[in-house]
């Protein structure tokens, strides 16, 4: 069976199964989910975190320890600090200091990460720079909406048909084929290009 350490960058296994032990946490991995790449809960006084099976080893390892970061500022501040706040913000920062090196993360995204953590967002999705540079080394490539030319027809994974506009400040304004409809799409978001 399939366990997180299968799944990261081999030599931060030990940590992190360090930290998951003292919090007596489960890690589930998950099928990929669309909205997010993992998250933090608490069932029945049980900490449980969920990580989309299908990332990159060091998608996975940033995603894990911002869940972690999650798990450890509840175990101190329960629901008392906001989930993103400054509380998490520190923790987190802290515990990837200990993978800041080349000896868990490739130079190119070691660069960017390194910037990222100065003030990391709720969402690796939203530091476009440090998604871009992460996706680089996934192993299935995939289209996304920022592979393809303004004004040309793609479909999503539901089949519906969008014609890609111009990108207003962090989002295409893209137009459903059918309705006319105008649908804002991520630059990353997973699209299927017309042949």
């Amino acid at each position: 069976m399939q366990t997180f350490h299968d799944l990261v960058p081999y030599r931060s296994i030990k940590l992190l199964q360090y930290w998951i032990d003292e919090l007596d946490v489960k890690v589930v991995l998950s099928l990929p989910r669309k909205t997010k790449l993992g998250d933090f809960k608490v069932r029945h006084n049980r900490f449980i975190v969920s990580i989309n099976n299908n990332l990159n080893p060091y998608s996975f390892l940033i995603t894990l320890t911002h869940e972690l970061a999650h798990a450890f500022v509840y175990k101190e501040y329960k629901k008392k600090v906001t989930p993103h706040g400054k509380s998490w913000q520190k923790t987190f920062k802290s515990l990837m200091l200990n993978f800041l090196t080349p000896d868990y993360f490739p130079e190119d995204i070691l660069r960017v990460l390194s910037r990222h953590m100065l003030s990391p967002k709720a969402s690796t999705y939203s530091d476009l720079e440090l998604i871009k540079v992460l996706k680089k080394h996934d192993e299935i490539k995939s289209f996304t909406i920022s592979d393809i030319s303004e004004g040309e027809i793609f479909n999503t994974s539901n089949g519906r048909a969008f014609v890609k506009g111009q990108l207003l400040r962090k989002r295409y304004k893209c137009f459903e084929c059918k309705t006319n409809k105008v649908y804002m799409f991520h630059p990353f978001a997973e699209v299927i290009r017309r042949q």
